[in-house]
């Protein structure tokens, strides 16, 4: 079993006057953690305990109870009543934070020392501990209560006082399948929103070598990603090569649209002004409505391609490996749609990536080298052709695809996924070894092997014959 988490991003509705409380409470809270910050600098040996030694030490030395009337470093030097929930949370804050830290400065010291072994200049500076705090407020149980689908009561300090406020909830319901974890409150911009730690345990599924080899009814989703309007093509195949289902996720034509008329926007404004100050940012309303649709677009693909894989029963999640692109010569808004359009398939990979694995499916991606040129039933070269067109010279990106070798049409990127998936299998597939021909004068091993007469005579051995190996042409990411 493994356990798989995300977070839940909810929006809080509230007053005007609200907001203000819930940034004096993540000043407190920002307060507190630097205090237990700068304890931890003067006590570093805590951050070498185990369990929850770090917190009791801490807490022995800062928090007043009847059994410790005099703590060495009071807490009310810096906050005087203060939830003991709220006080935790920032007290592990601060213990991340220093974790972090020594990690850093520790490797800066060993970069150092192998540089100066090597007689190098060491150049670089050490990381120096946060001059500015400005974590999120985390809400442990005691801080939160009375939550249903559509309201909670969260505590909040409101610079003179605590006091329980109700929240009405807007957005993505809770799962119900999964444990629901702590809370935490983030400004997005002017609003704040409430964000939901949720995590589950899945079987494991094995690795993508151990499904391979040891499964003989392992199902592959396979996908190859295309800048017209099918955005991911996706199928679903067996290891025999078998293809059971395909899908193809449209859109790219409406969002090129989009986005190129966004750009285009961007690029006549920045003709009618001349001039831009550099460092700062220009035309923002508009980059932030190209990244929005992005965003948007890359959620909604990532989501329907795990979908489809879930409902098919497949495991693995086969991409291709996308190589450096280089936009053509054009316009600035042909130049940035193409760019925008690429940097979409690495955001729709990680995306699926990791909601692949909430429902225990691997990803993987395998070298996407000649997909789009070989046939999926005989490997052979094959023609690309448009509906209407002569099938007699080949097109370079027409959709269309003919193998003179075994007579197979279809869609050309179904057979660049169908491509990709059997390279997967190809990259673990064992080979044979090479079954040699009897000859009559060939000796027995019994006999011992005697000595060639190359080396009798000691003259250089041929070297024709050792280059019959044949190498592994698939490659991996």
């Amino acid at each position: 079993m493994s356990c798989v988490s995300k977070t839940i991003r909810q929006q809080l509705d509230y007053r005007t006057e609200i907001a203000g409380w819930f940034e004096e409470t993540q000043a407190l809270f920002n307060r507190v953690a630097a205090f237990y910050f700068e304890v931890i600098e003067a006590h570093p040996e805590v951050l070498n305990l185990d369990g929850n030694g770090p917190r009791d030490t801490l807490e022995h030395l800062t928090h007043r109870t009847k059994t410790n009337p005099e703590p060495i470093t009071p807490l009310t030097s810096v906050a005087d009543n203060l939830p003991a929930l709220l006080r935790r949370a920032a007290l592990q804050a601060a213990l991340g934070a220093a974790h972090s830290f020594h990690a850093h400065l520790a490797r800066w010291h060993r970069e150092k020392e192998q540089a100066l072994d090597k007689s190098k200049k060491f150049k670089k500076r050490p990381p120096a501990p946060p001059s500015h705090w400005n974590k999120s407020v985390m809400f442990y149980a005691g801080m939160w209560k009375q939550r249903t689908a559509t309201s909670i009561l969260l505590k909040l300090w409101t610079g003179t006082s605590w006091c329980w406020v109700k929240f009405r909830i807007g957005g993505r319901e809770l799962p119900g399948d999964w444990d629901v974890g702590s809370l935490q409150v983030v400004q997005r911009g002017k609003r704040w929103w409430l964000h939901t730690f949720v995590k589950k345990d899945v079987s494991t599924p094995g690795t993508v070598k151990e499904q391979v080899t040891n499964t003989p009814d392992v199902r592959v989703c396979a996908v190859t990603f295309n800048a017209k309007d099918a955005l991911a093509v996706c199928t679903i195949q067996t290891r025999e090569g078998t293809a059971l289902a395909t899908r193809f996720i449209h859109g790219g034509r409406q969002l090129n649209g989009l986005r190129k008329s966004s750009l285009g926007r961007i690029a006549r404004r920045r003709a009618d002004t001349g001039l831009i100050a550099q460092g700062e940012p220009d035309n923002t309303r508009l980059w932030d409505r190209v990244r929005h649709l992005d965003e948007q677009v890359a959620h909604r693909v990532s989501r329907r391609i795990v979908e489809f894989a879930q409902a098919h029963g497949a495991t693995l999640l086969v991409f291709e490996h996308l190589i450096p692109y280089h936009p053509k010569k054009g316009s600035f808004s042909q130049r940035g749609n193409e760019k925008c359009a690429y940097w979409l398939r690495s955001k729709i990979f990680r995306y699926s990536q990791y909601k692949a694995w909430t429902e225990a499916i691997i990803t993987c991606r395998v070298n996407p080298r000649g997909t789009g040129r070989e046939c999926a039933s005989c490997n052979t070269q094959i023609t690309r052709y448009k509906e209407g067109q002569e099938t007699s010279g080949s097109t370079p990106g027409a959709p269309l695809v003919l193998c003179t070798a075994c007579g197979m049409r279809g869609n050309a990127d179904r057979n660049t996924s169908l491509n990709i998936g059997q390279r997967l299998f190809a990259r673990y597939q064992r080979k044979e070894n090479p079954q040699t021909s009897s000859r009559a004068e060939r000796l027995s091993k019994e006999r011992g092997v005697p000595f060639p007469q190359v080396a009798e005579s000691g003259a250089r051995p041929p070297t024709e014959l050792a280059r019959h190996g044949e190498g592994d042409g698939h490659g991996t990411a």
